[in-house]
């Protein structure tokens, strides 16, 4: 599986293109919806699966856009569900002052689910804690996308709508029984190892 950084993105944040057998997945669509066909389109591949790590708005800038584009369905946990159309749990009145949403994902994800792209797996890991229903995708070649729950130099918030430390402590802790050699993607940052992140993560 491959996987490209189509930073920058809105707000500072990564938006993920994963690759396999001719089907893509985009992680986080907080960059421009074009930029990101063009980059899908270069690689001749086939927009299948738009996967949201969890709710907040600067995670999900094109997520409408891309969805009118292609016609591919949004994924996100149930637990986050409502969060892109309403502008208070996502995060954006509190921010700017101002109403903003989007349009509620089509499908929604729980623990243990598993996507195929191409011939290879994502395994969504629920991990709550910086929202309800964020999570985690665990892909092959040792990919593992952790949105805002874990990053290369902490971990995310837990003061917005839906956070939650005690949950976001076991989460991390959850994380920290996976294999250390994994690299992680994170919502903002630099990858890095696991194993690096969570001994740097003094949260766990």
């Amino acid at each position: 599986m491959e996987i490209y950084n189509l930073f920058p993105g809105s707000f500072a944040s990564n938006c993920y293109l994963l690759l396999c057998g001719g089907e893509a997945a985009v992680v986080d669509p907080s960059a421009d919806a074009d930029a990101i066909l063009q980059k899908i389109t270069e690689h001749g591949a086939t927009l299948k699966y738009i996967l949201l790590t969890h709710g907040h708005f600067d995670h999900i800038c094109s997520l409408d856009s891309l969805r009118e584009k292609t016609g591919a369905p949004a994924y996100i946990h149930a637990g986050d569900a409502d969060m892109p159309s309403d502008a208070q749990k996502n995060a954006f009145f509190l921010f700017f002052g101002q109403e903003r949403s989007w349009r509620t994902p089509e499908k929604t994800l729980a623990e243990g689910d598993i996507l195929k792209l191409g011939d290879e797996e994502i395994r969504v890991l629920h991990t709550p804690g910086h929202t309800q229903g964020s999570v985690c995708f665990l892909c092959a070649d040792n990919i593992l996308i952790t949105g805002d729950t874990l990053f290369d130099r902490g971990f995310g918030r837990y003061d917005l709508w839906g956070g939650d430390p005690l949950k976001l402590r076991r989460s991390l802790a959850r994380l920290a029984t996976l294999d250390p050699n994994l690299t992680i993607y994170a919502g903002h940052g630099c990858p890095t190892d696991l194993g690096d992140a969570i001994d740097n993560c003094a949260f766990v």
